[in-house]
């Protein structure tokens, strides 16, 4: 009886320990969001005083609307992570697809290479992606910020590893029936990697539409930023920085994913429960 309680309580102390932190961790990283809707949702004056009878006020949403052009900020940021997403789908399947179930000279090489794009980080090719763009005549266009972008590293491993989980008794079935190799990819392989494209566009979505940097540095008017570089306008300290309005602004950037993740919230953890790399 002793026996067993010494053995079982180390292991209740430490599974204790791990939800100690997990919920740490966990209230660490959502402070900031509840900080932003208290923020954006009670004047100014309470940005920094937590006052459970403040307020409540929807001015610095419409202070924050006016102050810069959204809505087409909203279109730039749509139009962006659809282009993307479309071209991304497209060239991630064929070359998953060629590298899990076809036998060609080189294959093993040009695969490495393909891993190798994942560990360069792509901030690392921002001065030679933009002289890609310049040579291209596409400087400050919605094309330019998702260019290099279109061919993904990280789908085309992700697919691979998912085709090659499926049975090549299906396909051979598919190729007896008189499938040819698109028709086969298109109505067997496909289908059976679908939670694969779910979690993968959401990857996708999330990046593209919270990127920064390079979509800062190829742009240069109103007609092509996305809304994360429309936040700038917001950081400006001639004036002095007003968090309430920040706050919301940046509410309003994010609050398309936040409704998403809400809404779909289930199917984006069974994809991502299925699309486990195995």
């Amino acid at each position: 009886m002793n026996a067993t309680t010494h053995v079982y309580e180390p292991r209740g102390v430490a599974r204790a320990v791990e939800t100690g932190a997990a919920w740490l961790l966990g209230v660490l990283w959502v402070l900031p969001l509840v900080y932003a809707f208290w923020t954006a949702f009670h004047p100014g004056e309470y940005s920094t005083r937590f006052v459970l009878t403040a307020p409540l006020t929807l001015d610095n949403f419409v202070k924050a609307w006016h102050a810069a052009p959204f809505a087409r900020y909203f279109v730039n940021t749509m139009a962006l992570v659809t282009m993307v997403l479309a071209a991304q789908l497209v060239l991630v399947t064929l070359a998953a697809y060629a590298f899990a179930r076809f036998e060609f000279p080189g294959r093993n090489v040009l695969f490495a290479l393909v891993l190798v794009q994942l560990m360069i980080m792509p901030d690392v090719l921002i001065v030679e992606n933009y002289r890609t763009m310049a040579a291209l005549g596409i400087k400050d266009t919605i094309l330019a910020i998702g260019l290099p972008y279109m061919a993904s590293a990280f789908g085309i491993f992700l697919l691979r590893q998912t085709f090659k989980t499926i049975p090549r008794e299906l396909d051979e079935a598919a190729r007896v029936e008189g499938c040819s190799p698109l028709q086969v990819l298109w109505k067997v392989y496909v289908p059976l990697a679908r939670p694969t494209y779910v979690a993968y566009a959401l990857v996708s979505v999330s990046y593209h539409w919270n990127n920064f940097l390079w979509p800062l540095i190829i742009t240069n008017s109103v007609e092509t930023r996305p809304v994360t570089v429309g936040l700038q306008v917001f950081s400006a300290t001639d004036q002095g920085i007003d968090w309430s309005i920040i706050t919301a602004a940046t509410i309003l950037s994010v609050a398309p994913l936040l409704v998403a993740f809400l809404l779909f919230q289930r199917q984006f953890v069974a994809s991502f429960m299925r699309a486990g790399i195995r």
